[in-house]
This record gives C-alpha cells, sequence and structure tokens, in this order.
C-alpha cells in the first residue's frame, strides 16, 4: 500500500479509533489487529504505528472512549431525590450499556497490559470520574466527616454491581441465582443503603 496524506494526524488518530471500536464492537476484543485497524481506515499498518505506541496503547485509547460513554450514560439518568432510588436509575443505565456495548464493555476487563506496564494516569483518571457520580448519588447518607467511608462505599456498589453484570453477560448468572440482573442489583442497592442507615442511626451520624 503506497503512502498516503489524504488527512491530518488529528483525523488518521480518531479513525483508528472509530475503526478499533467498530471492529471490538462486532466481534470482540480478540478480533482486533493493527492490520485489521490499517484495512479498515485505507492506510499502511504503519501508519497504526505511528500514530500509536502499540496495539496496547491502540485499545487502552479506545477503552477511555468507552468509558467516555458509560460516563455520560450515568449523566443522564434521572436525578431523584431519595438515594436508593438514584442508585436504581444508574444501575439500571449502567445494565443497559453493558448490554448494548457487551463486546466493547467487555475489553475493559479483558485486556492486560503486558507485564510490568499500567495504564496511564489519565485513564486512572477516568475510571475515578465514574466512581465519584456514585460517590455524589450517595453523598446525602454521609456527614463531611466521612469521605472515606463515603468513597468506600461507592467502590463497594460499583465492584458489586460489575460483578452482578459479569456473571450476567457471561450467562453464568443461573449457577448462583435464579433472579434477573435487575432484580440483584435492586436488592444489592436497598440493602446495602438500608445498612448504612441503620449503621448511621445507630452511630447519630
Amino acid at each position: 500500500m503506497g503512502r498516503r496524506s489524504d488527512h491530518s494526524r488529528d483525523q488518521l488518530f480518531d479513525m483508528a479509533l472509530d475503526a478499533a471500536e467498530k471492529i471490538v464492537e462486532n466481534e470482540g476484543i480478540n478480533a482486533l489487529t493493527a492490520r485489521r485497524v490499517s484495512k479498515e481506515i485505507g492506510y499502511s499498518v504503519g501508519t497504526i504505528y505511528n500514530l500509536y505506541d502499540n496495539l496496547d496503547d491502540l485499545i487502552v485509547h479506545m477503552n477511555a472512549s468507552v468509558l467516555d460513554d458509560l460516563k455520560q450514560a450515568l449523566l443522564a439518568v434521572p436525578q431523584d431525590n431519595d438515594v436508593a432510588e438514584r442508585l436504581k436509575n444508574m444501575a439500571a443505565a449502567y445494565i443497559g450499556f453493558t448490554r448494548t456495548n457487551l463486546n466493547l464493555w467487555n475489553s475493559l476487563f479483558d485486556h492486560r497490559l503486558p507485564p510490568g506496564e499500567d495504564v496511564p494516569d489519565w485513564y486512572r483518571v477516568k475510571v475515578e470520574d465514574l466512581i465519584r457520580l456514585i460517590e455524589h448519588a450517595i453523598a446525602p447518607e454521609f456527614s463531611s466527616a466521612h469521605a472515606v467511608e463515603r468513597q468506600q462505599s461507592a467502590w463497594v456498589l460499583w465492584s458489586s454491581l460489575h460483578g452482578i453484570c459479569s456473571l450476567a453477560n457471561t450467562e453464568k448468572l443461573d449457577i448462583v441465582a435464579t433472579d434477573n440482573v435487575w432484580q440483584l442489583a435492586e436488592q444489592l442497592i436497598v440493602t446495602y443503603m438500608a445498612g448504612i442507615r441503620t449503621r448511621h442511626a445507630a452511630e447519630g451520624k
């Protein structure tokens, strides 16, 4: 394939990212290769490696885009005044996102960087931003002096919901429960928040 210069570097960066997303969305993360992406955008494999350090770097940027989309889905949910109801709305949006974007959602957790490498700080910030959305939702249940507990609770809820969705999306949910994914998520939220309220009432918070 001859050298082309039809697009700017920024345009090529976005084109490669979009192509990678489409491949993963349709076929899963294992189908993604630099050669496949280059074929989709009509440029050489060398162009891909001029845009991204390697395939892992491309996947990290693709996953970051998925996190951005998930954040927007959570921001769009109704902001009910009741904390439990607000969390249910967020859980419904999260579950809906995983079902609609299953292969892309799986890539967030299936992709592993080589030993000794870690995701960049800017990627971690995107993950933390999602947790902060949950922290904001549950904030009315915590005093300002219990910021650490609030943060831990946000991580517990996020991790628990992720576990439920993972089992459901890999069709293993029937191994541990007969309830559907939404019923389990709702029970998680109601039970956890009731426990928080009971404990805080007993402690006079």
